[in-house]
């Protein structure tokens, strides 16, 4: 194995030897629909602060009546109330005095038709206090205490004895109600299961006492928690002077879910640190007593129809104008980062002077706890920053901000987000924050541009916003100037891939996530409605293939698998959440990683921009090692020459009408994707002739032909060299593999691996076939993909690698013809040298 030639002899017998015994490509099955059982009876029982409407009385007939709310919550949960004949547990929103008759609880009007109008009064199940109560309850220990804490400002809570007290009779007050609700579900059916769906951090001791409650009167229930904020590491959730009752509320449930996995962590590692819990992080299970509570990430979603139809129909409010409109839309609250985003923006027009009279900030800004002095003094300060800003840039036609703090219709809303051109979303801390989700969804014209804090939950999903820091003022300008300068095509490819995913991962879809963790039979499975792809589907598949493994080797495509598929090369950017996973993974000591792309090598290591992992280029023909070293595999010479001629000719005779070819030094690719789809077939014959004429193979890819030397190397045999070079001989008995790839270039791959490695597909075509083992739809499945590798190497102690003395000699041989292969390599690397810059001339 001294030169390259006997290399490749090598890898080519272990295929050929390999393949003998491999099951070829077969049509897939089909799968026949089961009968499907009949659902058990359940009934839903919703708990949270506020009604699904309020209470107000009409002033001119004295009557009382309903005002739906509008958020998403109640678009997909009130349904299902109306549905199962659950009750839904709540405040009102109106005081009593104790001499005072509480206002009853009225049907829905006849022309009603928001989602709360099919709940009768009889499902509604009111919550009554006194103001003194809400007071201590509310604003003192849920927005004093635990809005700042769990939005990781400690500095700003404020701990109260009375105010806690008020909380704990509070949660007594709605579990009693909620026991209440149980029974009337029950009534005239004892065998009616009731499922309790608690919400929010105003309630996150009802779940224990509910359960309580229950079992004392022999009831069977299902509880489950969702918390619709953040929820903070152990640091500072230790703050808290009633951590452990808070902890012990929520595991009164069987499901405690949150928006994003961080969050799940850290409400797993308090359990286990205050309570001292058993815990499963890798599967998120809480041991509690004798039960096991299920801990999930479930990210909630909008209504994103709805909002969609807004923007279609809303009349224009934004004046027609040639200047460039930046958007805020946000409730007043310093966790929201408004003063940073004022700063900031008054940087942008401090750097780049040539903004002035071209865009301006609209911040909409909604009134919140006016009472509370803390918003008060926050309303001043903004309003203060505002007039010093427009003060200092104001010209005698423009002004840099304007600043609307009331608030505003939901058709006034969509029609902002509509023609704003850049959205700036930019919390210091937030659970989620939908303002990010409404604008995707509104932008039903001209894309825009969504710049989007990290720290915002939507920060983990939402790839293919600009993602910027909102304590680094510098930051959010840059970011600002790159929006503002973003090409058309570029704002196209972010804002698709952004829709696409708001459209498939919407509010319904988080309300059936949720069902389906709870193990609910009340929604039925809906073939048109497909939850993300999670831990649980992941972990099923790979848990059994990774076993006890010392190593495992990721191999994966670059584009549409770690970076969405894009117009051009150039804008398939890799998502910032994915590179972090990546770096993360990187510096584990048993994870080997491996991009194997048809891109150039170069070009491909600088999309993903880790040293510390291998890169392959031109579908394995040349490799690029983390220590410097290059494999590059011999072209006969007269290919040199006619990839030249091919390149000239394919620019004459088939790059028009939007198709253009790329060059990569060993081969090159034609893509055709901008070219209208009246005009491909002309072209695509084009360009396959001349390609087959001058002695390549075509190989069809996502809208685009490929032109490769006929040499016998692929990504299969890519794959075998490069575990080989990383693992020795016996790479297949030593380390477990995962392949993700979405081409049809992956296949040699695939087909390679099958048997010995956990292999991925990433696409939604139903009719294309595969080697792999498992059909993922798109780039965020391969992200999560990533994060339960991580998760299940980070947990697992490192064991030492044992080598016998009948290994050793041929390691040191290995190592010895590793060597004569690097050099060999770098005489191949000069001749192809010569080749890239002879073409880079023409």
């Amino acid at each position: 194995m001294a030169t390259d030639q006997n290399l490749f002899e090598s890898v080519r017998n272990w295929v050929q030897q390999y393949l003998f015994k491999s099951p070829r490509l077969s049509v897939d099955e089909d799968i026949k629909e089961e009968n499907v059982e009949v659902p058990e009876q359940e009934a839903l029982i919703v708990v949270s602060n506020r009604l699904p409407f309020v209470l107000k009385k009409n002033p001119l007939t004295g009557v009382v009546e309903r005002k739906s709310s509008a958020g998403g919550l109640v678009t997909a949960v009130a349904p299902v109330v109306v549905q199962c004949k659950g009750k839904w547990v709540g405040w009102t929103g109106n005081f009593y005095g104790p001499n005072e008759e509480p206002d009853y609880i009225p049907e829905a009007d006849i022309n009603d038709k928001t989602p709360t109008a099919g709940i009768k009064a009889d499902q509604i199940v009111p919550v009554y206090y006194d103001k003194t109560h809400f007071n201590n309850y509310y604003n003192g220990c849920c927005n004093g205490a635990f809005w700042p804490l769990f939005h990781s400002m400690p500095d700003r809570a404020v701990f109260s004895v009375d105010h806690w007290q008020d909380y704990v009779a509070v949660n007594k007050l709605f579990s009693e109600k909620t026991l209440e609700a149980i029974h009337g579900v029950r009534e005239g059916n004892p065998t009616v299961t009731p499922l309790v769906w608690i919400h929010d951090y105003h309630l996150m001791l009802a779940g224990n006492t509910i359960r309580e409650l229950s079992e004392n009167e022999g009831i069977a229930v299902k509880i489950g928690f969702f918390l619709h904020i953040p929820f903070p590491p152990w640091d500072i959730f230790r703050i808290c002077a009633w951590d452990e009752d808070i902890l012990m509320g929520l595991l009164g449930c069987d499901v405690v879910g949150f928006h994003i996995e961080d969050y799940c962590l850290n409400f797993i590692e308090c359990c286990h640190r205050r309570l001292g819990c058993r815990v499963d992080r890798k599967n998120m299970i809480v041991e509690y007593g004798n039960r096991h509570i299920r801990v999930r990430a479930m990210p909630i979603g909008i209504p994103y129809s709805r909002f969609v139809q807004l923007a279609e129909e809303a009349p224009r409010v934004i004046k027609i104008t040639t200047e460039t409109v930046i958007l805020g839309v946000d409730r007043l609250d310093y966790t929201k980062g408004l003063i940073n985003r004022l700063h900031a923006f008054e940087k942008l027009l401090e750097h780049h002077p040539e903004y002035i009279e071209k865009v301006y900030f609209m911040q909409i800004a909604v009134p919140s706890r006016t009472d509370v002095k803390e918003y008060q003094d926050l309303k001043e300060e903004i309003d203060q920053l505002v007039g010093k800003i427009n003060g200092k840039f104001s010209t005698a036609n423009w002004s840099p901000i304007r600043y609307i703090y009331g608030c505003i219709s939901q058709n006034e809303l969509a029609s902002f987000y509509r023609d704003a051109s850049v959205a700036l979303v930019t919390p210091l801390r937030d659970g989620m924050n939908l303002v990010a989700k409404e604008f995707v969804a509104c932008q039903t014209g001209d894309p825009g541009v969504l710049i989007l804090s990290p720290f915002a939950g939507a920060g983990e999903m939402m790839h293919e916003a600009l993602l910027c820091n909102p304590y680094e003022i510098e930051e959010v300008a840059e970011a600002l100037h790159t929006a503002l300068q973003m090409p058309l095509e570029e704002r196209a490819m972010r804002m698709q891939g952004l829709r696409r995913r708001e459209k498939k991962n919407d509010v319904t879809t988080w309300m059936h996530m949720f069902m389906q963790a709870m193990e609910s039979k009340l929604i039925k499975p809906d073939k048109s409605i497909m939850t993300p792809t999670n831990y649980e589907e992941i972990d099923t598949y790979l848990n059994h293939h990774l076993g006890d493994a010392d190593k495992v080797a990721l191999l994966l495509d670059y584009d549409g698998t770690l970076a969405p598929i894009a117009a051009h090369p150039n804008l398939a950017v890799l998502p910032h959440e994915t590179r972090r996973t990546l770096e993360r993974l990187s510096n584990l000591p048993d994870v080997f990683i491996a991009v194997i792309s048809g891109r150039d090598v170069n070009d491909v290591k600088e999309k993903v921009g880790i040293e510390t992992i291998t890169y392959a280029g031109n579908h394995g023909l040349s490799i690029l090692h983390p220590d410097g070293t290059k494999f590059l595999h011999p072209i006969p010479n007269e290919y040199e020459t006619k990839l030249i001629q091919l390149f000239q000719d394919l620019q004459a005779q088939a790059c028009q009408d939007g198709a253009w070819v790329e060059n990569k030094g060993f081969s090159m690719t034609w893509h055709y994707r901008s070219t209208p789809e009246e005009k491909r077939a002309p072209l695509i014959a084009t360009a396959k002739s001349l390609i087959e004429s001058y002695g390549f193979h075509c190989v069809t890819a996502h809208c685009a032909l490929e032109a490769r030397p006929p040499i016998p190397w692929d990504k299969g045999l890519a794959v075998v060299y490069i575990l080989r070079t990383a693992f020795g001989y016996d790479w297949n008995e030593r380390v477990r593999i995962i392949y993700a790839g979405d081409d049809r270039t992956d296949e040699d791959a695939l087909h390679i691996l099958k048997g010995i490695a956990a292999t991925f597909r990433v696409t939604t075509n139903p009719s294309v076939r595969t080697y792999a083992d498992m059909r993922i739809p798109d780039t965020d499945s391969v992200l999560t993909l990533l994060k339960w590798v991580e998760r299940s190497m980070s947990r697992r102690a490192p064991k030492p690698l044992l080598m016998t003395t009948s290994t050793l000699p041929d390691k040191a041989g290995e190592f010895q013809s590793q060597m004569d292969i690097k050099k060999s390599t770098r005489l191949a690397c000069s001749s192809c040298e010569n080749f890239v810059d002879k073409v880079e001339e023409i």
